[in-house]
């Protein structure tokens, strides 16, 4: 079966989408106007959700082996941060200073206000990163500040996989409850909870819905009256809520509610409506991200928190929209480079495992 180079287009488009938020969100904050950095959420991380939901299977062997996989990457690269972020405090306070190492923190803005500058190793952060609770790390902020939908990403491909192959048949009872699970947190904001509930009531949707589009194409008639029904419910969003709602998206991401919701529809609509439409056939630059999306999504956390340092030396020299163009370009390039070295990190950790079972079996 030939590979769908659609889904690793999209893939690639996602990921550079996200890597833009963050530009815009993270040290774009010192610069980049808020309706700039409203417009960027257009493209978020919904559609990762809905690209999963169109390649899961009821396969439940190979589902769990797949995430299995994904863990021990993901361990793998959270121990390769550990260090990294160790190492370069112990540099920093063997050769300078720790107000030199305060005062380098103190470029990612006061929000981000470091934890643990010591010489001795912080275990506990790497048991919690291994465990997914995403503490900080210090010298690299964006990484564990981005890492929320991994989390969510484990869950909902468990249920579906689980829901996919005990109840084929209820899909669309699934979806159902999920939406109006949905709806009644956001009717009634006082049940809400905490956690991972709200994510998972409105992404599992997602994920589903996109599983059932598997292999079928919209109709051509039906495209103008999606679109239609996408902005109608935009333009109540604002009559309802006012047009200050368009500044409050973002904070209506985290977890999802009305107005990120009906945000995040324009770009699934897109998603589905080029789905087994659009037809890629040649393997380009957006692929290969697609590809490998998961190493760059570890790799575009580390430099999204490099660039700060370029904009805090840039930010009054050139005007706003010259930096965030130079700043995109470069963070692109640089989780470019950094993604194929975490490529040659998890090969070499894999090694090792490798080593430790060979010598280890009885």
């Amino acid at each position: 079966m030939n590979r769908d180079l659609y889904i690793d287009f999209a893939k690639g488009l996602a990921t550079i989408s996200i890597i833009f938020i963050h530009t815009a969100f993270w040290s774009g904050q010192f610069y980049i106007p808020a309706e700039v950095r409203v417009f960027s959420l257009v493209f978020d991380v919904a559609l990762f959700y809905a690209l999963s939901g169109i390649t899961s299977g009821a396969n439940i062997e190979k589902t769990l082996y797949r995430l299995l996989k994904l863990q021990i990457t993901y361990m793998i690269f959270v121990t390769f941060l550990f260090f990294l972020d160790y190492f370069f405090k112990v540099f920093g306070l063997t050769f300078f200073s720790m107000e030199w190492l305060q005062k380098f923190y103190s470029t990612f803005g006061s929000k981000y206000a470091t934890t643990s500058i010591s010489m001795e190793p912080q275990w506990q952060n790497l048991g919690n990163w291994y465990l997914h609770q995403y503490t900080n790390a210090d010298t690299f902020p964006v990484v564990m500040g981005s890492f929320w939908y991994l989390k969510v990403y484990f869950i909902l491909t468990v249920f579906g996989v689980l829901t996919l192959r005990f109840f084929p048949k209820h899909i669309n009872w699934f979806i159902g409850l999920c939406i109006a699970l949905t709806l009644i947190f956001n009717l009634f904001p006082w049940l809400y909870p905490t956690g991972q509930v709200g994510y998972v009531a409105f992404y599992f949707a997602v994920f589903l819905i996109a599983n059932r589009m598997r292999g079928k194409k919209i109709p051509t008639k039906i495209i103008p009256i999606l679109y239609a029904i996408v902005a109608a419910l935009l333009l109540w969003m604002f009559w309802y809520y006012g047009s200050e709602i368009f500044y409050k998206i973002n904070k209506n991401k985290f977890p999802p509610q009305v107005p990120y919701i009906i945000w995040t529809l324009f770009s699934l609509v897109t998603l589905f409506v080029f789905y087994n439409r659009l037809k890629i056939t040649k393997e380009n630059f957006i692929t290969y991200i697609g590809k490998n999306a998961i190493f760059f999504y570890f790799a575009q956390g580390i430099s999204s928190s490099l660039v700060y340092f370029l904009v805090v030396s840039l930010n009054e020299k050139i005007p706003w929209w010259s930096l965030m163009i130079i700043i995109y370009i470069i963070n692109i390039a640089l989780a470019t480079i950094i993604a194929k070295g975490l490529k040659k990190i998890d090969s070499l950790g894999w090694n090792i495992l490798e080593f430790l079972r060979r010598n280890t079996a009885s």
